[in-house]
């Protein structure tokens, strides 16, 4: 007598990864098509991408407060005392 082992059922996660993973598959293959090798988005890539975006607004953040410095020294010249203030002419 033979003891028959039972067979792994195939549930539905299992379907469900197996069309995920296909999926993903043919998605990866058809950007490839589409856009080109040199084209495909890398995590190198979104990295880069992230550091120059981070780069950009940091400029831009010192941009706006030499402006706001700028008025600020402004606004204080203007309402400083009569007696302070430089003559003009």
């Amino acid at each position: 007598m033979s003891i028959s082992e039972p067979q792994p059922a195939i549930g539905l996660t299992t379907i469900s990864r197996t069309v995920a993973s296909l999926a993903a598959g043919v998605v990866h293959s058809l950007e490839r098509a589409v856009v080109g090798e040199a084209r495909i988005r890398t995590a190198r890539g979104n990295a880069w991408e992230a550091v120059c975006a981070d780069r950009a607004r940091a400029d831009q953040r010192a941009e706006l407060n030499r402006l706001v410095a700028e008025l600020t020294a402004a606004r204080a010249a203007s309402h400083r005392p009569q007696r302070d203030r430089q003559p003009v002419g």
